[in-house]
C-alpha cells in the first residue's frame, strides 16, 4: 500500500502539520504505537481503560509501491487509545473485537495509507492523484509460540476492502497481508523490539490504481498497462521502542520492501525492485483512566 504507517509506518518534510487526511491516517499510527509498547509491557497487567496524549514524529516512504518518489510527512497531533471489550482503538487497529482467547483474536476494523500527488511524480505525471486509502475488514490474529515470558511469535491475516477518500469514496479493490511477528521486552530494560515478515496481494482493481494506464493517459514514455491481481510487495520491519518514564516513550522503525515477483512488474509505473521506509517518534501521554480494561 503507498505510503502505510504501519506500528512502527528522515529527509527534509514537506508538511510540518499535516493535513485532515494525514491527520486521521497518522492517528491511526499512533494508537499502533501506544498499542505496541502496551502489549509489549503489558503481558498479565490491567491496563487503563484509556490513555490520551500527544504524538510528534516523522516518517519518510516511497509515494506508492516501485516508485522512486518519496513521501515525506512531520506529524504533531493528538492520540487516544480505547481498549474496551469490544470496540478497541490500539495496536493499529480502530474496530470491533468479535472473539478473544488467550491466543487468538478475530476482529473488524480499519487501517489507512497516506495520500500522495501525481504532480510530484514523474512516471504519474497527467494522471489522478492517489487519495487517501482506508482499509476495512476482518484481521485473524494467533500467537503460535512464547518462547520466554518475555517474547511471543504471532501471525496476523487481514482481508480488507480498499476505499479510496477523495472527493467522496470510491472502492478500489481488495488487499491480504498475510504477517509474522516476533516481539519481545528485554529483561531489566525499558526497551521494546519487534520483527516482522508480510506478503501484501492485491486483486485486479487494486493493482489496476496502482500500475494500471488507460489507453487515453497513455504516452509515448508510458505506455498503456492493463494490471493484473497477484502479489505487490514483500516486507520487512524492524520496531524498536524505549520507556523515558510512565508517560514518555520513544520508538523509530526502519522497512525494507522488495517488490521482485510483483505480479506487475511489467507496468510502466514499476520502477525499482526494492524500497525503505523510515520513523521515528515520541508520544506523550498526558492522561489515563483510573478504570482498567478487561
Amino acid at each position: 500500500m503507498p505510503a502505510r504507517l504501519h506500528p512502527l509506518t528522515g529527509p527534509t518534510f514537506k508538511h510540518s502539520i499535516p493535513d485532515l487526511r494525514g491527520l486521521a491516517i497518522a492517528l491511526l499510527a499512533c494508537t499502533a504505537a501506544l498499542g505496541a509498547h502496551a502489549q509489549s509491557e503489558g503481558e498479565g497487567k490491567s491496563l487503563p481503560l484509556w490513555e490520551m496524549g500527544v504524538f510528534a514524529g516523522g516518517v519518510t516512504t516511497p509515494a506508492y509501491p516501485a516508485s522512486v518518489e518519496r513521501n515525506n510527512r512531520g506529524l504533531v497531533l493528538p492520540v487516544l487509545v480505547y481498549r474496551g471489550e469490544i470496540f478497541r482503538a490500539e495496536r493499529g487497529n480502530v474496530g470491533a473485537r468479535l472473539v478473544h482467547t488467550e491466543d487468538t483474536e478475530f476482529d473488524i476494523g480499519f487501517a489507512a495509507s497516506l495520500p500522495a500527488s501525481s504532480n510530484d511524480i514523474a512516471a504519474r505525471q497527467g494522471m489522478p492523484d492517489l487519495g487517501t486509502l482506508v482499509e476495512f475488514g476482518p484481521r485473524l490474529k494467533t500467537v503460535l509460540a512464547r518462547p520466554n515470558a518475555y517474547s511471543l511469535v504471532r501471525f496476523e491475516l487481514p482481508v480488507r476492502s480498499v476505499i479510496e477518500v477523495q472527493g467522496g469514496l470510491r472502492s478500489q479493490g481488495l488487499a491480504i497481508e498475510p504477517e509474522l511477528t516476533w516481539a519481545t521486552r528485554v529483561p531489566g530494560t525499558a526497551w521494546g523490539l519487534s520483527t516482522s515478515a508480510s506478503l501484501i496481494f492485491g486483486d485486479d482493481r487494486l493493482n489496476r490504481y496502482f500500475y494500471g494506464v488507460p489507453a487515453d493517459l497513455a504516452t509515448a514514455d508510458r505506455p498503456a498497462y492493463e494490471a493484473k491481481a497477484g502479489l505487490i510487495a514483500s516486507r520487512l520491519t524492524l520496531m524498536a521502542s524505549r520507556s523515558l518514564g510512565p508517560d514518555v516513550r520513544v520508538f523509530g522503525f526502519m522497512r525494507a520492501e522488495s517488490y521482485a515477483g510483483s505480479a506487475n512488474a511489467g507496468s510502466p509505473l514499476y520502477l525499482r525492485s526494492t524500497g525503505t521506509s523510515a520513523g521515528l517518534g515520541l508520544n506523550w501521554t498526558l492522561g489515563r483512566s483510573e478504570a482498567r480494561a478487561r
